[in-house]
């Protein structure tokens, strides 16, 4: 069957293909690679991947294009999940012997009630995907297909799972159907270069963080990863096919879960003269890092998430305060910029462990960070932990997003209100950024480079839009 893989249209600048990055509007413009579809297109012979929100594709243009086509395959996420029934129904609609698929981490979880939701969908993925999807649009008969739950006579079936893939160097190379379908100007992060590229160089995570979404649910915990030859050689390659490049991300859930790998890795790719950067937990030791920052490595992401060690033990975090403090003194040394990642409202949070986290962040003076809300995701211990303890702000509600795609408090505990939480992100970036080092870093950066001022000053409007944004979604 001819196939479309679909990151439909829907609130304005959702990530909604953000891998293993939570789906929501960002505080500046920000879209991920959508890796995750990339891979099952490279898989089916004549398929497109059409992702709707970076390149600004609305639904009548989505509709025209999935008319030509026979299967449409649809990445959905649990916030998003509404918006893409109704763009499965409206192309099932306008042709109706579409075979529609859904994949995604929450259709992985929730695979029955998917399809109970999503009424135009004729069969729904579980976990790793990709070869499902090539067997589905190779026409093998559903029931034949591991991996996926479908209808059958007013009945909903899931046939036998499909084992996680072990051979990750079988897998054909996301880069060819990134030039062949998407605009790499369309991507942007606000911590890496301008344009950047990203995939995964491995699968799962051997992390235990009972919030974290795609190691519990798609990947899981074992670390299944590419030889450092493979990952070289699509490095080499993707540097001809998009020489206007500047930084590639390698967009592991941890790409330093396996030392020796990651550093085997840096070494092959030191002679393509790459800048490069990668996730990372905050457990790496200087000689790994010295070996990465000499082949090339420029920033690393690292989920720091909470300043309070009773909260970093109760989300096995695994990692302690003074161990993240070692990782960041010898980044620091090192020359490695880091995004800091930090989570607010997770299990025990109180208005004095958010001040000690806030205090936390600013004692470790990252290049820049980003503040998030607990998202029970359906799958992780999260969701279940909040259902069992009655953490749900409105009894049973588990809305993750405002109605314009951003994201709210779905979390609230005994003397910390959800609106309390909600308005200390605000506060956490305002005390973390309004102080002398975060702005000269940022002046001296835009000083050095024209182009880097222009978008400084455009992300700068952007985060502030942002902000009057959730405050006006938080009051009405």
């Amino acid at each position: 069957m001819k196939t479309l893989f679909l990151c439909p249209p829907s609130f304005d600048g959702f990530d909604g293909g953000a891998g293993s990055r939570y789906q929501a509007r960002r505080e500046i413009r920000s879209f991920w690679y959508p890796t995750w579809m990339a891979q099952p297109a490279a898989l089916v012979p004549g398929s497109k991947l059409m992702d709707c929100p970076p390149h600004d594709i609305d639904l009548k243009a989505c509709l025209a294009e999935a008319q030509n086509y026979d299967h449409v395959i649809i990445h959905t996420s649990t916030p998003s999940l509404k918006n893409d029934a109704k763009v499965a129904e409206a192309i099932k609609s306008q042709k109706p012997k579409t075979v529609i698929g859904f994949v995604g981490a929450h259709a992985a979880t929730l695979p029955e009630e998917t399809l109970k939701t999503v009424t135009a969908a004729d069969w729904v993925g579980h976990k790793e995907f990709d070869y499902t999807c090539q067997e589905v649009a190779a026409g093998r008969p559903l029931a034949e297909v591991n991996g996926l739950s479908y209808r059958q006579e007013g009945k909903i079936v899931a046939t036998p799972e499909r084992e996680l893939i072990e051979d990750m160097d079988a897998l054909p190379w996301v880069t060819d159907v990134y030039k062949r379908d998407l605009q790499v100007e369309k991507y942007s992060v606000g911590y890496l270069k301008e344009p950047y590229l990203s995939f995964y160089t491995g699968r799962g995570c051997p992390a235990q963080c009972i919030f974290c979404l795609w190691p519990q649910t798609i990947g899981g915990h074992r670390y299944r990863v590419r030889s450092p030859e493979s990952v070289a050689a699509e490095l080499a390659h993707a540097k001809k096919l998009f020489p206007q490049v500047q930084e590639f991300f390698f967009d592991d859930d941890t790409f330093t879960a396996n030392l020796p790998r990651a550093r085997a890795i840096a070494e092959k790719i030191k002679p393509l003269g790459l800048t490069w950067s990668c996730s990372s937990r905050a457990n790496v030791n200087y000689e790994t890092l010295k070996v990465m920052k000499d082949c090339g490595l420029r920033v690393l992401m690292v989920g720091y998430e909470s300043g309070n060690a009773e909260i970093l033990k109760r989300i096995k975090k695994g990692i302690t305060i003074e161990q993240a403090k070692q990782f960041t003194k010898h980044c620091h040394d090192l020359g490695i910029v880091i995004h800091g990642t930090f989570v607010l409202g997770l299990p025990i949070e109180t208005k004095e462990t958010i001040e000690e986290t806030i205090r936390y962040a600013m004692d470790l003076d990252l290049f820049s960070l980003q503040v998030s809300l607990a998202a029970p995701y359906p799958g992780t211990e999260l969701f279940e932990l909040a259902r069992q303890n009655g953490w749900y702000a409105k009894g049973d509600q588990k809305d993750m997003l405002f109605a314009d795609g951003t994201q709210q408090c779905a979390l609230e505990y005994p003397g910390l209100s959800k609106e309390e939480i909600f308005q200390s992100v605000e506060k956490f970036y305002h005390r973390y950024y309004f102080r002398a080092r975060p702005i000269l870093r940022i002046v001296k950066t835009m000083l050095e480079d024209k182009d880097i001022c222009v978008r400084r000053l455009r992300e700068g409007y952007e985060f502030f839009k942002f902000m009057a944004q959730r405050k006006s979604d938080m009051a009405g």
